[in-house]
């Protein structure tokens, strides 16, 4: 028996010599499509003719499943176009900005997802309009009892590749942050005599050169002191307000107690929001705590930039000129970041409204937080000043 007869199952071979079998063909095309797959080992022509296979077996009904699937993947894999990283951005960015979000991460009922400073800022939005606020995409209806967290995509983005502002590397966002703050060569920094004015600040792989040839520890005393001078008086600043809270301490008459703002409307023809507490009693007086936003701008929803003042009034009747310092802080279950500033203030029966004062929080992000929230919580301190 011949060879060609034992290689075609034992009948003829029928075609011009050379010719290869109809089985060894469609073994050599799977070859070249497995080929390509497997790397630059394998000539483009036979991974050319592979791919042309597999999209035939795409398009053939009669393909068997596996065949069809195959070619499914390997025509998705030749269409999309860059890394799987940079595909997944447009997956997990935020609806609202674009971005991945750098932290917690909400979705609205139908999944769509939002960063936590755009959630927040969407529900201030709609406070401030006096509207239900609604994802952006799909316009349902969202709030923080509707919404909930995706761990699984927060998780997703802090694997995510990450460059470096400085070295340019790549790393997971979970790790650049301690990188950039730690470990990285080229983050900028200071140089270790910059209290007493040394100004130089460059990549770290260049710190101890410069701390080497720095020539700020052979200044004279004078001009050290000079320096120290400039610094105590910084620091003085800074100091001053916690011993006015620790006099304010030693008061014979202290009052606190926790307020809530409720938002309102105003009646006029343009209707503004407002806050206000319910009626309450310290240092055996009754107030009320009003609050604005923007100092009562027409279309605060309009402007990025968010502020919140707030007055004291007294609501009862004095006999003798009530002077107290007061201030407001954070309630105890709240997030918010407020800086302690302390008001002074006289009631009388004729003057028993302080002026509006602001808010002192952090920044509009910190003040959007509030706003989001159905009620604002806070902790009024009062100090009556005895004569």
């Amino acid at each position: 028996m011949s060879g060609v007869e034992e290689a075609g199952g034992g009948g003829p071979a029928t075609g011009p010599p050379g010719a290869v079998p109809a089985g060894a063909g469609a073994a050599a095309g799977s070859a070249a499509a497995l080929g390509e797959a497997a790397g630059p080992g394998i000539p483009d022509e036979a991974g050319l003719a592979g791919a042309r296979q597999l999209q035939e077996a795409a398009g053939d009904p009669d393909a068997p499943p596996k065949k069809r699937l195959r070619a499914a993947e390997a025509a998705e894999a030749a269409a999309g176009s860059g890394k799987l990283e940079e595909r997944l951005y447009s997956v997990l960015c935020c609806t609202v900005c674009l971005d991945l979000p750098k932290a917690s991460v909400y979705q609205c009922t139908n999944g769509h997802l939002m960063c936590a400073g755009c959630f927040i800022h969407l529900l201030a939005d709609a406070r401030l309009k006096e509207e239900q606020a609604t994802c952006p995409n799909c316009r349902c209806e969202i709030s923080k009892s509707l919404c909930c967290r995706n761990l699984a995509v927060e998780k997703a983005v802090s694997e995510l590749p990450s460059e470096c502002g400085f070295c340019l590397r790549q790393f997971p966002r979970s790790l650049l942050e301690r990188h950039q703050k730690e470990e990285c060569q080229d983050r900028v920094t200071q140089c270790k005599y910059k209290r007493i004015g040394c100004p130089w600040h460059g990549p770290f792989h260049e710190l101890t050169v410069h701390e080497a040839a720095c020539a700020h520890p052979t200044k004279t005393g004078n001009e050290l002191m000079e320096i120290l001078g400039e610094m105590d008086q910084s620091l003085r600043k800074e100091m001053q307000l916690y011993n006015s809270i620790f006099s304010l301490l030693s008061f014979e008459k202290i009052g606190y107690t926790e307020v809530q703002f409720r938002p309102y409307r105003t009646d006029d023809f343009i209707t503004r929001l407002y806050y206000e507490t319910p009626r309450f009693t310290v240092l055996s007086q009754t107030w009320v705590l009003k609050a604005r936003v923007n100092d009562s701008e027409r279309n605060p929803n309009l402007s990025c930039k968010r502020t919140l003042s707030f007055q004291l009034l007294l609501k009862s009747k004095v006999t003798a000129p009530l002077e107290c310092s007061f201030l407001l802080l954070k309630g105890p279950y709240d997030d918010v970041k407020i800086s302690p500033v302390i008001y002074h203030f006289v009631f009388t029966n004729d003057s028993n409204e302080t002026d509006y004062v602001p808010l002192p929080i952090a920044d509009s992000v910190e003040c959007n937080k509030l706003l989001a929230a159905k009620n604002i919580n806070l902790r009024l301190f009062l100090f009556q000043i005895q004569k």
